[in-house]
């Protein structure tokens, strides 16, 4: 029998040390390139001493690797973790995914460590990792897929079986930060994510909500479309610009400093759908409209 190689062998070992949760976290930073140690820490553990703990165990295996970027103001970061190579090895030969390129996780360090909307993209792993951190709290709740933008980045993303071929032409078609789908007791939710971070004028968000309402025109679906707000004073100003759009049931805002003040998650009553009076909703209550594919 050949002598393994010592990559071989440190991917065996690694294999057997991983558990259940740690493969789920492998499999979103292979998506979704980054989380904190808090952001992990909510999402999976519970424990920040227990959640370090194993972290620097992946660390040793080489399954992760971790950087932390310095404050302007002085100081630095909590430490941000994503793929090491040997961790990119194993997530894509269990998806069957071609073989990674032998620097592929340098690579990846090195853009993310220097992208300029970094922020931008830990704050929409944020509002995955919260609802993640409520199922960890909540029984029979369940964040059942979270799929990266870059899903959604191709002509003829959002098309299914059904719906209208004219989706496949449209140019002006919506770019989404996220797509989830939120699962509590029975029902399920599919949902697209806007991760806004009030450094575009709410002319933009009012024209990617246009680019959203003709999306639904050409399928045979309909999902919610949130649009996750910094403040209440700017999420209240996207409504009264939104009031003489129709896109009633398809669009629903909540505001971060409302959902901070009163320590709720995207998954409470935090959401104000466009269209209804009344109180906020949870997002298992916003409305969507799925039809089956037809049948051959």
């Amino acid at each position: 029998m050949a002598m393994r190689t010592s990559n071989e062998q440190r991917l065996l070992k690694a294999q057997a040390a991983l558990t259940h949760r740690d493969l789920r976290l492998l499999d979103w930073l292979y998506d979704h390139g980054v989380l904190t140690t808090e952001q992990i820490d909510a999402a999976l553990f519970g424990s920040l001493t227990f959640c370090q703990r194993r972290l620097l165990r992946l660390v040793d295996l080489g399954v992760l690797t971790r950087f932390r970027p310095q404050r302007w103001e002085g100081g630095s970061y909590p430490y941000h973790y994503l793929l090491d190579q040997l961790g990119t090895d194993i997530v894509a030969a269990q998806r069957g995914d071609p073989l990674p390129r032998r620097d592929q996780a340098r690579q990846r360090r090195q853009h993310l460590t220097s992208r300029a909307n970094l922020p931008h993209l830990l704050a929409t792993n944020q509002f995955f990792a919260d609802l993640a951190a409520h199922e960890r709290t909540h029984p029979g709740t369940r964040l059942v897929a979270w799929r990266p933008a870059s899903a959604f980045q191709q002509r003829g993303a959002f098309f299914r079986t059904g719906d209208d071929p004219t989706l496949m032409l449209l140019t002006t078609v919506p770019r989404p930060d996220g797509h989830g789908v939120w699962a509590d007791g029975d029902r399920q939710v599919p949902f697209l994510l806007e991760m806004d971070r009030g450094t575009e004028s709410l002319s933009v968000l009012t024209g990617k909500v246009d680019n959203y309402a003709r999306l639904a025109e050409l399928t045979r679906w309909r999902w919610p479309v949130l649009f996750w707000l910094p403040s209440a004073h700017r999420e209240l100003n996207l409504h009264r610009l939104l009031a003489d759009m129709d896109a009633p049931g398809l669009v629903a805002t909540a505001a971060g400093d409302h959902a901070i003040a009163t320590g709720l998650s995207p998954a409470d009553p935090v959401w104000w759908l466009h269209g209804r009076k009344g109180s906020r909703i949870r997002l298992i209550d916003l409305p969507c409209h799925e039809i089956p594919e037809p049948s051959e």
